[in-house]
């Protein structure tokens, strides 16, 4: 069995953007956004919304989200100094935990130059076991199924 290759995403996959721009630092030795940048563009992206909607405070919740997957696609360079576009969208939602996919657009561009996922587990910040996701949190995230 030959396994689907990943491809690039319209803009229509996705509901909601954030825009990210470029450091410098950002570049590697090949004159492109080193990958493990990738990464923390998709935390940025997904966290940010979350905070701007009210769902979840990162210095005083009692929840919070612990990363126990994550993976990425590249399908073309970003460099610095260019605007990235991010989607975010989710793919599943479960009882504490939920899977969150996100498309790196270069800016004005219509298809990904990256895309990824990573599951959150949210966990009680104390001692770190699953909680369910509070109403108001699931209805953030419907909006973005």
């Amino acid at each position: 069995m030959t396994a689907t290759k990943p491809q690039p995403l319209p803009r229509s996959a996705y509901p909601v953007f954030r825009s990210i721009t470029t450091r410098w630092m950002d570049n590697d030795a090949y004159g492109h956004v080193n990958n493990v940048v990738y990464y923390s563009w998709f935390d940025t992206a997904v966290n940010a919304h979350l905070i701007e909607q009210g769902v979840l405070d990162i210095h005083t919740g009692e929840t919070i989200g612990l990363v126990v997957e994550t993976q990425c696609n590249y399908f073309a360079p970003l460099a610095f100094p260019q605007t990235i576009e991010a989607g975010i969208r989710v793919a599943h939602k479960g009882t504490s935990s939920v899977r969150y996919e996100v498309g790196l657009f270069a800016q004005g561009e219509p298809l990904t130059a990256a895309r990824g996922h990573f599951v959150h587990v949210y966990v009680d910040r104390v001692h770190r076991r699953p909680v369910p996701l509070r109403p108001e949190f699931q209805s953030v995230l419907e909006r973005l199924q």
